[in-house]
């Protein structure tokens, strides 16, 4: 007999929907197409225990099973479960009403048991679009599942409890119910770091506010101690939250890479990703054999932390200028390319020489003038030009630490950079893809960031004193936009441009010679 029923394929952080059908005949074989992997072939193995630990007897029949369509790979172990149902119902041990209006996935053990799987998020959505009445997944992933309105999620411990469900008339199994406003609301906004515990560091706090309220990406370059690091783990402290497309976003990545974690519904705090120097290319920005999300992507809609940037691979360096500026990683397969978003605020942190004590107020360095320019020169100008501010981070004096007078909260930065987003959110309401300062196309920073007359004698004096580079233009542009923001203006006066001239150290022809 032929049976029909339906899964799905996750593709980037979508899902595809596919087709299982399964014939059984007279004959003892088994065959399975439709682009398999390995781990897809391995399946009959486990399905046959799982049916028989389950009290049902494996069909001893020649059986078919087909994945459609064929042109796709099939990848992974969540196809175990609907192929286990299909068998089943193709060899009439169970009734199979209505079993084409679900999507079925899930890993099964050899007693039986259900598995949790990639993707669930993803899958959902797509069944909701195809109009599935349904989706039964394990039970691990139905709560990321049931944030998605409009289609009945159940999940399930065993093969046999989804059997029963079929064999009852669709009763049996729990259904999982949530809602998307409450879950996207149960968020507290509490972070386990606050920019209050920073003594001192008032003018790089300063510079962190203003790369949060512009989107902008930010280097930290100062000797060891000196609190880089601490500050930049305090950085989604001060993001604006997350919008319910933005959570949503964020947590498909996550479901796809199987990182979400269990009964984790919906991620509604900013990612920090902080990946080790020793990090290859794949890794960062995604790939493999089967390309996975990288820390790039994982980071989306949050902040990726590179410590110690110049200890980084070069390569792995130069293969994230394509996602910085187009805010998406595209990974090409000989069959297949798959994109993964990568909207990131990239915080770089970086000691300024090799012995990490050049312009140490204190310290004397003892690297030569080659030294230190070759370890600057480990970041390529490409890398910098998409870095729009560049801050030096000085040790803080012995008198700020121990002060016990405690600093500026993160709430109280986070509502002036909530309110800095919200003109801009108003200021790009028709331009598509553009959400913050720091995304401003050349045409519309000659829209919304040229300065007076005044002002742009200030920044050519200033570029030709400090010999700035010419990419140093529209970034210092880009963030004096972001500071009359924050100060609550549309026009961008002198003043701004002062401040945002002094966040380009690396530009500086002097930086790295004595």
């Amino acid at each position: 007999m032929l049976k029909k029923l339906y899964s799905a394929a996750v593709q980037g952080i979508d899902a595809q929907t596919v087709t299982i059908e399964v014939n059984c005949t007279q004959g003892i074989q088994f065959f399975m197409v439709g682009l398999p992997d390995a781990a897809v072939k391995e399946s009959h193995h486990r399905i046959i225990s799982a049916i028989n630990q389950a009290g049902y007897k494996y069909p001893r029949r020649k059986t078919t099973v087909n994945l459609a369509p064929a042109d796709i790979k099939k990848e992974g172990t969540a196809y175990d479960l609907p192929i286990a149902m299909g068998i089943l119902a193709a060899a009439d041990c169970i009734k199979s009403d209505g079993i084409e209006n679900f999507i079925i996935m899930g890993e099964l053990s050899l007693d039986g048991t259900i598995r949790p799987i990639k993707g669930a998020l993803p899958i959902t959505i797509k069944a909701k679009e195809e109009g599935f009445t349904g989706i039964i997944l394990p039970r691990d992933n139905s709560p990321e599942a049931a944030i998605v309105q409009g289609i009945t999620v159940y999940g399930a411990d065993n093969l046999k409890e989804v059997a029963g469900f079929f064999n009852n008339g669709c009763s049996g199994l729990e259904r999982i119910e949530a809602d998307l406003e409450e879950e996207f609301n149960k968020s507290d906004g509490t972070y386990p770091f606050d920019f209050s515990e920073v003594k001192g560091q008032e003018n790089v706090k300063r510079a962190v506010e203003v790369a949060a309220a512009g989107g902008h990406n930010i280097i930290m370059i100062g000797s060891p101690g000196s609190g880089k690091s601490m500050i930049a783990k305090r950085i989604p402290s001060i993001l604006p939250p997350m919008t319910t497309e933005e959570a949503l976003e964020t947590t498909k990545v996550h479901s796809v890479a199987g990182i979400l974690g269990q009964n984790i519904s919906l991620i509604r705090q900013r990612p920090f990703r902080s990946p080790h120097h020793t990090i290859s290319s794949a890794a960062l920005v995604g790939g493999g054999t089967y390309p996975q999300p990288g820390e790039i992507s994982l980071a989306h809609n949050g902040v990726l932390f590179l410590d110690e940037l110049p200890e980084f691979s070069r390569h792995v360096l130069e293969v994230m200028r394509q996602p910085l500026e187009d805010r998406t990683i595209t990974i090409s397969r000989s069959k297949s390319s798959i994109t993964y978003p990568a909207g990131i605020m990239l915080v770089a942190s970086m000691n300024p020489c090799p012995c990490g004590y050049y312009n140490h107020p204190e310290k004397e360095c003892i690297c030569s003038e080659g030294a230190v320019a070759k370890y600057l020169g480990r970041i390529s100008g490409p890398l910098l030009d998409r870095i729009d501010i560049q801050i030096e981070v000085v040790p803080v004096p012995f008198d700020r630490l121990a002060d016990k007078k405690p600093g500026e909260t993160s709430a109280v930065i986070r509502n002036r950079v909530i309110s800095a987003r919200q003109r801009q959110t108003l200021r790009f309401a028709g331009e598509p893809g553009i959400h913050c300062n720091a995304q401003m196309t050349p045409g519309l920073i000659a829209r919304y960031a040229t300065p007076d007359a005044e002002g742009m004698a200030l920044l050519k004096n200033a570029m030709e004193r400090f010999s700035l580079s010419t990419r140093a233009y529209d970034r210092i542009l880009k963030v004096a936009r972001t500071i009359a923001d924050l100060a609550g203006h549309e026009e961008i006066l002198p003043g701004d441009l002062r401040e945002a001239i002094t966040y380009r150290n690396l530009d500086r022809s002097t930086w790295g010679s004595r």
